[in-house]
């Protein structure tokens, strides 16, 4: 995994000793002798984000996604309303705000992806860092899929009228279409549902059926892919450049429809019915471990990407004003999302005489069935819908491309070297993963292409992830170590952080992780479809193989490590938890020798260190 010259008995990690420099602090003029860590080069070269602005404006978008729009407000309104920000706000104190500084911290420090940096981190569970990878991977095959339903909204936007307002169509089923939503009327289907599922999908009646290829949608998800490849192709370079719209853009388009939605009939009763408080709820443990949930996968925390955007900042760039600025954003446009959501939901229940809760819904179905059908009865309606599936675009975009990086940055951690060489231009090496990951895709575009799609989501985005999260905050705060993590900090802002993050990683936060994965795994339902569609045995089987694709790697590197290690297994376990290069800046000449003593035990880490690695200041 490793660059640069390498020792030949340390094949543990490829991490060679030349990465560790103690070098004089020759800043402050102290009379005792000082020695501070040089951090190494970026291994990928000098590749930084041409302003802070664009390293900011990238986490936002990759944070505020399509999860913030059709998640958190029906997630709000069925754990209490009002009083459900309580448990949210809480929970992002203590877990999103401290996780995501913590993985900015790893990132910037060690300016290397996850694979790496875990691998320097903590060598026993190195196989973290690469199940990220491979769980964003997965990820991005299938989700660029909604990106090309948005596209297929967005082109069927500009006619006079919507395609969707009608039961007047060739893939309409007369008999049970309704122009309005059926209400109760379980035997009747909306038009909207209708052209979702008959035009859009053309979905079959089960996985067992996969069907043909919609070319349609293939254009589409082709077209998916072209857009993002030109925002990632050229780096951190070309993608700092697209997120100055895709990051801004949708907050002008949630404005607009917010000012339309709120003058509309009934808009107020939507709005109420999301905000109303309902405080017995809080006394419900699953509400405040929704919320958890909540934070954890609206931020980002275990995918990789955060470190991996973090590991092309300047060594001193501010992380924690950067973490501020995503956790605030992802969270108020979460908040700010609800009040258009159930403003257009309110209306819909006045011009439909049908209770909210019959219409609120969550997920995909929230914005290509419930929505679609508002746009029907506002004035200007293709307009309308026009601007709100480009909003859509916009925010899956982001976090699809800054998925996609999160590969491209392990790969040239791991062999950029060699790819270079080999394929000439990093475009090219851009291009085939991006290229794979569209094949990957192909089987969510056919006719049973639904189910692929929920089978992958439930086993990738539900099952796998909290394993992962887990085991990243295991190997960083406790194996790793608050204090090691916290002098990294410290080398970069020249201040360590204070108190309240290093109770939060060292109690807080790994403590809500572990509560949620065990949560996860008390209330854990096999994936459906729908309110009927059950998944048959060998499709629950790939399910699982989907998500041991990620979670494999984690005991496969900590076997890997235990392997590689010399000495009796307690010295292998020992020296497989210690960091590949102990970075604490040292202060006196007691640590010093503690350093040295750390440094020559038997490790798979470090076999060796060249006496001149530490350079002494006896200047005053």
């Amino acid at each position: 995994m490793g660059h640069g010259a390498q020792h030949p008995d340390n094949k543990a990690t490829g991490l060679g000793a030349e990465e560790m420099r103690l070098e004089p602090d020759k800043g402050d003029g102290a009379r005792s002798k000082q020695y501070r860590y040089s951090p190494p080069a970026p291994r990928r070269g000098s590749e930084t984000w041409s302003r802070q602005l664009e390293f900011t404006l990238v986490c936002v978008g990759y944070a505020v996604g399509l999860g913030n729009v059709w998640r958190f407000p029906y997630l709000c309104y069925k754990s209490g309303g009002g009083a459900f920000l309580i448990p949210y706000l809480v929970m992002l104190l203590l877990c999103g705000i401290p996780l995501l500084l913590m993985e900015f911290t790893v990132g910037q420090f060690t300016r290397l992806g996850p694979v790496h940096a875990l691998a320097k981190l903590c060598p026993l569970l190195k196989g973290v860092g690469v199940a990220t990878v491979v769980i964003s991977f997965l990820l991005c095959t299938y989700y660029n899929v909604i990106i090309t339903w948005a596209l297929y909204y967005l082109f069927n936007s500009f006619g006079s009228s919507l395609p969707w307002q009608s039961c007047n169509n060739t893939w309409n089923i007369v008999e049970n279409c309704s122009d309005g939503f059926p209400g109760n009327a379980t035997h009747l289907r909306s038009a909207s549902q209708q052209f979702f599922d008959y035009r859009l999908l053309r979905m079959s009646r089960g996985i067992e059926e996969i069907g043909s290829i919609s070319w349609e949608l293939f254009g589409l998800l082709l077209l998916a892919w072209i857009i993002v490849y030109f925002c990632i192709f050229k780096g951190v370079k070309s993608t700092g450049k697209v997120v100055y719209f895709t990051a801004i853009f949708p907050y002008l388009i949630l404005i607009i429809l917010l000012i339309n939605n709120v003058q509309l009939p009934g808009a107020k009763t939507g709005i109420l019915f999301f905000l109303t408080p309902v405080w017995s709820k809080l006394l419900e443990g699953q509400v405040w471990v929704n919320a958890a949930a909540q934070i954890f996968n609206s931020i980002g925390i275990g995918f990789g990407t955060m470190i991996s955007m973090a590991s092309y900042n300047k060594f001193n760039n501010n992380i924690l004003k950067d973490t501020l600025i995503v956790a605030v954003t992802n969270s108020a446009t979460s908040i700010f999302a609800g009040f258009v959501v159930f403003s257009a939901i309110g209306y819909m229940s006045h011009q439909y005489n049908l209770p909210v809760e019959d219409i609120a819904t969550d997920g995909p179905g929230l914005v290509y069935v419930v929505y679609p059908e508002a746009f029907v009865t506002m004035p200007l309606a293709p307009m309308w819908a026009s601007l709100f599936f480009f909003m859509l675009l916009c925010l899956g975009v982001d976090s699809q491309f800054a998925m996609v990086e999160v590969m491209v940055t392990s790969l040239m951690d791991a062999w950029g070297k060699k790819l270079l060489y080999f394929f000439k231009r990093k475009e090219i090496v851009v291009l085939l993963i991006c290229f794979v990951a569209f094949l990957l895709g192909i089987p969510n575009i056919t006719q049973g292409g639904i189910y692929v799609f929920q089978l992958m989501d439930h086993y990738t985005a539900v099952v796998s992830l909290m394993f992962l999260a887990f085991f990243e905050v295991v190997a960083i705060c406790w194996c790793y170590g608050v204090r090691r993590l916290s002098a990294n900090y410290k080398e970069m802002l020249g201040a360590p952080p204070n108190l309240y993050f290093k109770l939060c990683w060292w109690v807080a936060s790994p403590l809500l992780v572990t509560v949620i994965l065990v949560s996860s795994i008390i209330r854990y339902s096999p994936a459906r479809y729908g309110k009927m569609y059950t998944y048959p045995p060998w499709a629950e089987g790939i399910g699982w193989i989907v998500s041991l694709c990620s979670i494999i790697w984690i005991p496969l590197g900590a076997v890997h490590t235990l392997y590689t290690c010399k000495g009796s297994f307690v010295q292998r376990l020992h020296s497989s938890i210690s960091p590949v290069a102990d970075v604490i800046p040292t202060e006196n000449q007691d640590q010093i020798v503690k350093l040295k003593s750390d440094i020559y035990r038997p490790s798979c880490s470090i076999t060796h260190i060249d006496s001149n690695d530490l350079t002494e200041d006896t200047s005053l």
